[in-house]
């Protein structure tokens, strides 16, 4: 029995903070976890659950409109009512946060409700209370990060912008991110005029560029004002609306400016002064394979370490981090270039492996298959959408290094393209895979013609 209070201590309750209590809890460890805001992270407080609770609710407007080419008549049109969305996303939130609870509990883990803070490698300090714990984990996660200029006070950054007390007629968004694009397209299909303001060329860096493209196409058509290579130079508050100007010489009248331009590691009080440890460039903790920092006792994961700033990975270090730590001491490394992911903006974009640029760069010649099509439900809704499917392959290996796609439920498709691409299989396994008909999805089955090489 060590000497310590705990096996593991775990100071952040989000995605990676519980999944790595509860599976060590499972191993017989004696584990606490430390809170002192909601449980689930951002997530399911501020993220992933609420943003996809208002992007189903933004389609409803395109579904109402796309029906009357299938018979659908209304006596008057739609309203939208946002205190009903915005309070029924906060009972579902209340929900999930019991739910985690009882999760922990169940597991044997024990919440502290606080903010912990490190006192040396074995140490930590909660409400007054001191703790030893043989490890000691950092899951953090990030906070939102505005840059400075004149009136920024006046933006509301991704954590507030869920509990407006009055929808916007007028919305505003900086930022050329997952963040930026899925609120454009959210507060646009919830019936807000809406603006994108980002000082690239184009948003969603890192990206197909292809796909960048198609999107901002897309998006437009749906009626999103997009200001590329421009940023904020000031906002003025105006009674209830706000002066923005911009870089370009415009002012634009808001009732609501959002700045998501990026988040940061939440470290501010934790003590990390108190231990040595390092940092990338970026600012986020230093770890090697185990997981662990400068201080072999001190543990880090998810979005405060490098690696994609996803809940899913999030859940993968947690379970591997236990497994090196707590278990057999071993733990297959996770292949981040397989890692699918979706952008909720309308339409949806769902991509895993290698985009066109990438692999260009790492593969002395690729093929190239796209598809570019009006889907089947609007050929009598009337809608101008279209979709874009995307295979990239290894010329020589005939391996498929990635698959893209932009158009309606590209999040849902993409995961099972994903298990083909981290299993390896090649364009001849795609071809040899029979179409369900008739479907979109087909489509990346039945890409015969190459489009470049």
């Amino acid at each position: 029995m060590s000497d310590h209070d705990f096996d593991l201590f775990v100071i952040g309750a989000g995605s990676g903070g519980v999944r790595a209590a509860r599976t060590a809890a499972q191993h017989g460890k004696r584990v606490a976890i430390a809170e002192d805001r909601h449980l689930g992270g951002t997530c399911v407080n501020v993220g992933c659950v609420p943003k996809k609770l208002y992007s189903y609710a933004a389609h409803f407007s395109d579904a109402f409109h796309d029906s009357a080419g299938f018979g659908w008549q209304f006596e008057q049109a739609p309203t939208f009512h946002w205190p009903t969305l915005r309070d029924n996303k906060t009972r579902e939130i209340e929900r999930l946060n019991g739910i985690y609870e009882k999760l922990l509990v169940n597991a044997g883990v024990e919440l502290i409700r606080g903010r912990a803070q490190i006192v040396d490698a074995h140490g930590i300090e909660i409400n007054g209370q001191r703790y030893s714990a043989e490890r000691i984990l950092i899951a953090t996660g990030g906070q939102p990060w505005i840059p400075e200029f004149e009136g920024r006070d006046h933006l509301l950054d991704s954590d507030r912008i869920f509990n407006l007390e009055r929808f916007p007629k007028r919305f505003l968004v900086m930022g050329g991110g997952y963040i930026a694009v899925e609120f454009a397209s959210i507060f646009n299909g919830l019936g807000a005029e809406t603006h994108l303001v980002y000082r690239g060329p184009l948003f969603l860096r890192g990206f197909d560029y292809e796909i960048r493209e198609f999107t901002r196409d897309e998006m437009l058509k749906k009626g999103v004002n997009l200001h590329f290579e421009t940023t904020i130079d000031q906002v003025e508050a105006r009674d209830n609306v706000y002066d923005v100007t911009l870089s370009n010489g415009k002012t634009l009248e808001v009732d609501v400016v959002l700045g998501a331009t990026g988040r940061r590691p939440r470290f501010e009080g934790l003590g990390l002064e108190n231990v040595e440890v390092e940092f990338e460039t970026n600012g986020k903790l230093r770890v090697d394979d185990r997981y662990q920092t400068a201080t072999p006792s001190i543990l880090a994961l998810g979005d405060i370490t490098e690696g994609p700033e996803l809940t899913p990975v999030a859940l993968e270090d947690a379970m591997r981090l236990v497994e090196l730590h707590f278990g057999s001491g071993e733990a297959e490394p996770i292949d981040y270039d397989s890692v699918a992911t979706a952008v909720f903006c309308h339409p949806n974009i769902g991509t895993v492996g290698l985009s066109e640029e990438e692999a260009r760069e790492q593969h002395e010649q690729i093929r190239v298959y796209t598809t570019n099509f009006r889907p089947m439900r609007h050929t009598l809704s009337g809608s101008d959408e279209r979709c874009l499917m995307k295979l990239i392959v290894d010329d020589y290996s005939d391996r498929v290094l990635g698959a893209h796609m932009v158009g309606e439920e590209a999040g849902e498709l993409i995961q099972g393209l994903a298990i083909a691409v981290r299993a390896g299989l090649t364009k001849h396994d795609f071809d040899a895979t029979v179409g369900v008909h008739p479907t979109s999805a087909e489509e990346f089955v039945t890409l015969r013609q190459v489009t470049r090489t």
